[in-house]
């Protein structure tokens, strides 16, 4: 028993964690884990569950295996569901989690559902079974989508463009969020909101011209909007070094693709060869986990890094800063493309005829040791 007022601990705790929950602080998103709870008001293991069940009993949280607890939103708030396509692979998990944690920050501010699971996708799924899908997701409750699409295959697309039609004639809007779907020339048929890959690029190349890099590449593997707006900022970034009297150059462009045909390890020794024959000295790559991947390929083939290459990265994922030489970079604004997401989907349905708008939310540019040697880990702000 307590000896400040004679009630048991646990209730003490969760009594606490109660007044809390209803001032807002974790509203629709993930609490603190047993242990965390444990630590932060000294209880054991034991008592910290004993006070969640309490909580769980008065239907103001929801424990999920594996996922933890969180906080039930009043019945009468928005329900968003997240239908993140993500290419599979090594780092996917991380890349999934960077982008529901910017949806998650808002969660805890606002009162809302983060639905994860609300909606399934399979390439071999029917058009009745994606609308009943679609359906089954709108009859519980859930006001809109976020969606990224597949950037994967043809296939993946299909299913994509299937999806989309679905929601449509179930009347549930959609945000999509990093890319439009698949393809060079893609008409834009939904609202989007977009890291703003072109400053990105552009940054990232700038910064490699900077150090002197004059054979410079960058690496991309699929045809969609993310990857063609970061071609498009390092080709202006080139362009723009010609009226820079510092740089005074034009490097010739090189644009090199990672095949998905390909194992990762396949994919990076042959991206190495490529920058061997070419005898590249910066290479700039779609994502973190590629310029991970590529540095330990250089590295092994005994190419010094960032000595004879530079390689930076884009999104700033937490791996990037984890080994002996950390990426440099570009920053996934997680936060703030959820906000804008979830702004235009609030427009949206209140407007459903109105055109479709793309936003481009800037991150900023990370200096790590694979582009400049023993330097600390630095941002410009920008």
């Amino acid at each position: 028993m307590s000896a400040l007022n004679g009630l048991p601990k646990y209730v003490e705790v969760a009594t606490a964690l109660e007044l809390q929950i209803r001032t807002g602080k974790w509203d629709g998103g993930r609490m603190p884990s047993v242990r965390g709870i444990a630590e932060v008001h000294k209880v054991s293991v034991v008592t910290a569950s004993r006070a969640l069940q309490i909580l769980r009993d008065k239907g103001l949280i929801q424990t999920v295996e594996r996922s933890g607890s969180r906080r039930v939103a009043p019945p009468s708030a928005e329900r968003w569901a997240l239908v993140l396509r993500l290419t599979p692979g090594p780092w996917q998990r991380a890349t999934l989690s960077l982008s529901r944690i910017g949806f998650e920050a808002i969660a805890r501010r606002e009162p809302m559902h983060i639905e994860h699971d609300a909606i399934q996708l399979a390439v071999r799924m029917s058009e009745s079974e994606l609308r009943a899908s679609v359906r089954k997701a709108k009859d519980a409750g859930v006001n809109g989508v976020f969606c990224i699409p597949s950037r994967h295959s043809v296939e993946e697309m299909q299913l994509d463009e299937r999806f989309l039609s679905a929601c449509g004639a179930e009347g549930l809007p959609v945000v999509l969020v990093e890319r439009n779907l698949r393809g060079y020339s893609r008409e834009l048929t939904h609202d989007l909101v977009a890291v703003d890959d072109v400053d990105g690029a552009a940054r990232l190349t700038r910064h490699l011209l900077e150090l002197g890099r004059r054979r410079i590449a960058i690496v991309v593997a699929s045809p969609t909007s993310s990857h063609n707006d970061k071609v498009a900022g390092y080709l202006y970034a080139l362009h723009a070094a010609t009226f820079d009297p510092e740089l005074g150059v034009a490097p010739a462009p090189v644009v090199l693709y990672q095949s998905h045909d390909l194992s990762s390890r396949e994919a990076y020794a042959h991206l190495a060869d490529q920058i061997r024959e070419r005898n590249l000295d910066g290479v700039l790559c779609f994502q973190d986990y590629t310029a991970m991947g590529l540095i330990f390929e250089l590295l092994n083939r005994g190419i010094r890094v960032p000595d004879e290459v530079a390689v930076v990265g884009s999104d700033d994922l937490p791996m990037g800063d984890q080994f002996a030489i950390g990426i440099t970079t570009y920053s996934y604004p997680s936060e703030g493309l959820a906000e804008q997401a979830i702004r235009l989907m609030r427009e949206r349905r209140q407007n459903p005829d109105r055109r479709p708008l793309k936003v481009v939310v800037p991150g900023h540019l990370i200096v790590r040791e694979s582009s400049v040697r023993a330097t600390p880990s630095r941002s410009d702000g920008g």
